[in-house]
């Protein structure tokens, strides 16, 4: 993780719970738990078996029959909800849960679930036209937090996020670190890290399709950039948007939402 997000002091304005993206930091963990519970064996085949794997989408290969456990197009869902280790989960769902909601609640929870699905399988979908012929299986849920990473830079870019700098907690501006974390994945590839276990491209295209499916997704009422952001506190008023006030925003729940 190029940095590591602890909250963000954007209040949620339109709904009362980040339900979706609570339930897929749930489902997901959940899945994770059955990879663990299933063996090394097990954890294997379901890694092959509902992982994408570009070779065989492009008919370069072929799946053993003994992993083969869905349609190879299903796997761009799939994949999302598989994690190569303890680390790569608890990143991935860190990042969901700081800016998930934020997204969530310029969409909506049934929108902002497709959203997250669609920019997965678009981050899929960017590995695979890079590297097409690769038998490595891409699993994981980071290039739809990617998606989601983008969707936020676009619509709270002045938002402030708490960072560790050298064991010292600081707001940042999201502009900043999210631009950062996006620069990184081309430094990380021009670093000679392109042939790791990491699908950096799928990153990159998840999060290409986060900025672009936003303006679509998003609630016509729900401005981009910030605009909407009021300079101090918010009064949130259900159902008719939010307006400035002294009161504050919608408390997120501690330091970690």
């Amino acid at each position: 993780m190029p940095f590591i997000p602890l909250h963000d002091n954007t209040p949620r304005y339109l709904i009362a719970q980040p339900w979706t993206a609570w339930a897929l930091v749930l489902v997901t963990s959940i899945c994770f738990l059955g990879q663990v519970l299933a063996g090394d064996d097990g954890f294997l085949s379901l890694v092959y078996g509902l992982g994408v794997i570009p070779a065989t989408l492009t008919g370069q290969a072929q799946l053993a029959d003994d992993l083969f456990l869905i349609d190879p197009l299903a796997t761009f869902l799939t994949y999302q909800f598989l994690h190569g280790d303890f680390m790569h989960l608890f990143g991935n769902m860190l990042y969901l849960w700081v800016f998930g909601d934020n997204v969530e609640d310029a969409m909506g929870h049934l929108r902002f679930l497709v959203f997250y699905l669609a920019c997965g399988a678009v981050a899929g979908l960017a590995q695979i036209l890079v590297d097409p012929g690769s038998t490595s299986p891409l699993i994981g849920a980071s290039g739809a937090i990617s998606g989601v990473l983008g969707a936020y830079l676009i619509l709270h870019p002045r938002a402030k996020v708490l960072v560790p700098v050298v064991f010292i907690p600081l707001y940042l501006p999201a502009w900043l670190l999210l631009l950062f974390w996006f620069g990184f994945q081309f430094f990380a590839l021009a670093g000679g890290q392109g042939d790791s276990n990491v699908g950096w491209w799928a990153h990159i295209g998840g999060f290409i399709a986060g900025t672009v499916l936003i303006p679509l997704f998003r609630y016509k009422a729900v401005p981009l950039f910030g605009l909407g952001d009021p300079p101090g506190g918010v009064t949130l008023r259900r159902g008719v948007g939010w307006q400035a006030g002294e009161s504050g925003g919608r408390d997120k729940g501690g330091p970690w939402g």
